[in-house]
């Protein structure tokens, strides 16, 4: 028994290392598309992008395809987490999902102090966080940053995840095909009849979760949509009669599968078309615009005053703990983090102004400047804070 213990924590220092590393070679794309967008490779690399390869566009087939797969793993972390997890318990939710529900109010508000008629749409660009690239930023702190913290931002991230994928699904859905929705429910119907009839081979599930991707890529619902959905019917429990280990479940062993493509080749992909913001040619007002600074400063101070002052009433109102060994300055740096809003924030963007580029270029100032800001200061607090806990180097 004492040895199954053990392998848990490794098994979440895995799932940490692979985020912490996958953040960083993410940083990198990121710098590399500002760097390619701002040098005469610029309009070959826009070209590529609206190239069509079949029927769709690269940046279709990465933004809607590739993206479903990094949508599949992030459906897999919240089922398993949800389930036997870091959110299995009502009270290891309560701290992280009061923290997610401050962190995604909160820079909406701040977004639409800023701005009014069309471009409001944008509002949830700056509520979501970038689990990799926070989690990348807090691994270079090392020992600095207490497990708990590590453990609540995690679970802050998956909560924030699942909302922005309700969010998507309400808020930024085009007109609606109903043949290909009810085709798309006759697939759901199926995988959960899979999941209840005991099927514990993954081939079927992922051969019918292409087609509930092409009928949801047909519906006008966002395609990605589709890999949150498939992941929720995928079983967690491993084959009955077999020893219930990590091997067995079929969820453990897609989610093994996904990690190192997902984090080193589909996010920084992702990454590479989504992040290179021409701003050579950019007029100098773009800077202050509503959106650019709506999305910069949602990220940068919504994001803070959403997650540690919830988190803080959550406290004092005695409906969660604080993190053990954290204090105050841990925080507010590790909700400073929370303001690294990458992935999610570029991939709403995306849907909040379809077709404007110029909106999509000032959103896309916002969140590299909010993020940047945000991973800046989170990694200065967290680095000065004052540490007291069991095996912390010292000075």
């Amino acid at each position: 028994m004492a040895q199954h213990h053990h392998a848990e924590p490794s098994a979440l220092r895995r799932f940490l290392a692979g985020q912490s590393s996958a953040g960083l070679v993410l940083m990198g794309t990121a710098v590399l598309a500002l760097v390619i967008a701002n040098s005469p490779l610029g309009p070959g690399y826009e070209a590529l992008l609206h190239t069509y390869a079949g029927p769709l566009s690269v940046e279709h087939w990465i933004n809607d395809g590739l993206m479903a797969v990094f949508f599949l793993l992030v459906g897999l972390e919240i089922k398993r987490e949800a389930l036997d997890g870091q959110l299995s318990t009502w009270s290891r939710r309560a701290l992280p999902g009061i923290a997610a529900a401050g962190g995604m109010a909160v820079p909406a508000l701040v977004y639409l102090a800023f701005n009014s008629g069309p471009t409001a749409h944008g509002w949830a660009i700056p509520a979501a966080t970038d689990i990799a690239f926070a989690l990348g930023v807090i691994s270079l702190l090392g020992k600095r940053v207490p497990a708990s913290l590590r453990v609540f931002l995690t679970a802050l991230a998956i909560i924030d995840d699942l909302g922005a994928v309700v969010i998507i699904a309400l808020f930024y859905t085009a007109g609606l095909s109903l043949p290909d929705l009810a085709g798309a429910a006759i697939v759901i119907a199926v995988l959960v009849g899979m999941n209840r009839l005991g099927v514990r081979r993954l081939t079927p599930y992922l051969l019918l979760g292409l087609v509930l991707w092409v009928l949801v890529l047909r519906s006008g619902v966002h395609a990605t949509l589709a890999g949150v959905i498939l992941a929720f019917t995928i079983p967690l429990q491993g084959t009955p009669g077999r020893p219930d280990n990590e091997h067995s479940s079929p969820l453990h062993r897609l989610e093994h599968v996904l990690h190192l493509p997902v984090g080193f080749l589909i996010v920084p992909i992702f990454g590479l078309a989504n992040a290179g913001v021409p701003f050579l040619g950019m007029p100098a007002e773009a800077l202050a615009a509503p959106v650019t600074l709506g999305v910069g400063l949602g990220l940068l101070v919504g994001k803070v005053v959403g997650v540690l002052g919830f988190s803080m009433l959550a406290i004092r109102l005695g409906l969660a703990d604080m993190p053990a060994y954290a204090g105050r300055l841990q925080m507010a740096g590790t909700a400073l983090l929370c303001g690294i809003g990458f992935t999610m924030s570029l991939f709403i963007t995306l849907l909040a102004f379809p077709g404007d580029p110029l909106l999509q270029a000032e959103a896309k100032i916002g969140i590299l400047g909010g993020s940047l800001l945000s991973g800046l200061l989170g990694y200065a607090l967290l680095r000065m804070a004052p540490r007291d806990w069991p095996g912390t180097p010292s000075r």
